[in-house]
Parts: C-alpha cells; sequence; structure tokens
C-alpha cells in the first residue's frame, strides 16, 4: 500500500513568499531523493500543494514566511521561509523530527 504524505503551504500573503516556500520544498525533496521513499516497508509519495488560507495567521505572527502543515500528522510551521525547506524535508520528513523553531499550535 502507497501512503501520501501532503505539505500544504499557504499562499495568501502579500509577499508571495508562499509560492516561493513550495517552490522550495519541491527542489529539497527531489535533491534529498525524498519524493518517493520507503519507509517501514511502506512505500510513501511527498506531495507539496499550496493554499489560499490555512487560517494560521495568528499563530504565525504574520511574519514574513508562510504557514504550513505537514500530513497526515497534522504538524503545522509558521514563519516558515523558502531557506527553511532543507531543513523540513531533511529532519521532519527524512528523519521524522519536528523542527521546534518554525513549530505553532493549532
Amino acid at each position: 500500500m502507497s501512503e501520501v504524505r501532503r505539505l500544504f503551504v499557504c499562499t495568501n500573503q502579500k509577499s508571495g513568499v508562499g509560492e516561493d516556500v513550495a517552490k522550495a520544498l519541491k527542489k529539497e525533496l527531489k535533491i534529498q531523493g525524498l519524493k518517493k521513499l520507503l519507509t517501514g516497508g511502506e512505500k510513501q509519495r511527498v506531495r507539496v500543494q499550496t493554499c489560499n488560507c490555512l487560517d494560521l495567521c495568528k499563530q504565525c505572527k504574520k511574519g514574513a514566511g508562510a504557514a504550513l502543515i505537514v500530513y497526515p500528522e497534522g504538524t503545522a510551521y509558521g514563519n516558515v521561509r523558502p531557506g527553511d525547506a532543507t531543513e523540513i524535508v531533511a529532519e521532519h520528513l527524512g528523519r521524522g523530527h519536528v523542527i521546534k523553531r518554525l513549530r505553532i499550535d493549532h
């Protein structure tokens, strides 16, 4: 059975940073070879999807970055910038470690 993990990235900022974050995440998934992987004997695909609003602006502190949610676990990150993509892909998706400095409650 194949499982799909999704990263939903908010693109509702005036700066357009959400689009840049989504592009950076997609690029890192390819670079790190984690777009398709085998976890615990299960095939896993990772998809990055943009959306208009995640309703996380208050928790995100309206910083210069974007909000994103990783599913199926539901981990929310705020104020994410394109430069954070490498760490999110390597640590969260690759090793299963939540990135505490970006994590927000929702």
